[in-house]
């Protein structure tokens, strides 16, 4: 049984990844930082089910906190499957942000991914296989107001995604970035009304968690072995 780690694995997506990687046979490891009670809660659901998974906190911003707490996990053997998906959020068009604005954004989405998988590469690359997926955003492919700090973290995952991919193709691991579109969640109904998504989304309505889900469960299989450094979008058509 291979084991797998999600970052932000307490939000809408990353529950949904961590219950399709559960699905496909992997044991589970599911990161949050300020949603512990959460990840705690789909974990032990996931038991009930007949799964296997575990809750685990760590502020990935912290380098060394993130490095004690990947060191506990790597005692029981090595991660083959990692999946960052942590992301936050802190809109402000360019003139009006603040410098902590800018940097916090980058610092979860762009250091965080370094802080998690630098440590969890030299146990991956002596296995001889792994799959790493980064989860980016439409806002990081084609922009959006308001998020240029987003926007800027979640593209630095496309070049450090083709950048590892060569690194660690010769190991049998593969890295992509997969960038979701508007995806059904209670704040998504909020900011993206129906007649909006009509507009803007050739298919005329949101994604599913799921649908992001089923895409890394696949690119974290042996299907998917030939598929690396790639940036694949979900987002119903938007150009």
């Amino acid at each position: 049984m291979s084991r797998a780690l999600v970052t932000g694995g307490s939000g809408i997506i990353g529950a949904a990844i961590a219950k399709a990687l559960v699905a496909a046979g992997h044991h589970v490891y599911i990161h949050a930082h300020g949603q512990l009670e959460r990840a705690q809660a789909l974990a032990a659901a996931i038991i009930a089910a007949g799964g296997t998974a575990e809750a685990v906190r760590f502020d990935l911003t912290d380098a060394a906190e993130t490095e004690t707490a990947l060191a506990q996990i790597l005692n029981a053997g090595p991660i083959q499957i990692l999946v960052n998906n942590a992301g936050i959020h802190d809109d402000a068009v360019m003139p009006g942000m603040r410098h902590e604005q800018w940097s916090r954004v980058i610092d979860v989405s762009l250091n965080g991914f370094f802080n998690v998988t630098q440590p969890l590469l030299l146990p991956m690359l002596r296995t001889r296989w792994g799959r790493i997926v980064n989860i980016s955003s439409v806002a990081a492919v084609m922009g959006n107001r308001g998020q240029a700090n987003y926007a800027a973290a979640k593209a630095g995952l496309h070049g450090a995604t083709r950048s590892l991919a060569l690194e660690l193709a010769s190991r049998g691991i593969t890295v992509n970035t997969v960038a979701p579109g508007i995806i059904a969640s209670p704040s998504t109904e909020t900011i993206f009304p129906k007649v909006v998504i009509s507009k803007i989304v050739p298919m005329q309505r949101a994604g599913t968690p799921e649908e992001v889900a089923d895409l890394v469960s696949f690119l974290a299989s042996e299907r998917a072995s030939y598929i690396s450094g790639q940036l694949i979008s979900i987002n119903g058509g938007m150009a």
